[in-house]
């Protein structure tokens, strides 16, 4: 009984602003991995700004975890997981973006 009357709270008690604040970058990130994908060009992306984005999203997860454990941790945790999928493209592209835009200038 106590386990269902736990699941009930996590399933009905979080703050619809914040999964909706969430799901607006649910819809963000796919975007920019579609597009990472799709041209293989990550030149302008930062990936200290994307590592930042990951860290925040770590400490969100941990203050849901420690303080305020809802089910909207697993928005925390997709969208991390989306942000370390862009990422990850940045670093395995950015080499060829950038022997491409050298070879570029040589050729000019």
């Amino acid at each position: 009984m106590f386990y269902k009357l736990l699941i009930i709270k996590i399933m009905t008690d979080f703050s619809i602003w914040e999964a909706l604040f969430l799901l607006c970058f649910t819809v963000s990130w796919p975007i920019s991995i579609a597009k990472s994908l799709r041209t293989k060009v990550v030149i302008g992306k930062s990936p200290l700004f994307m590592s930042l984005i990951v860290l925040g999203y770590i400490f969100g997860i941990i203050h849901k975890v420690l303080y305020n454990h809802d089910i909207v941790i697993w928005l925390y945790i997709f969208n991390g997981t989306l942000v370390a999928i862009d990422l990850t493209l940045y670093f395995l592209y950015i080499g060829r973006n950038r022997r491409e835009l050298g070879q570029g200038k040589k050729k000019e």
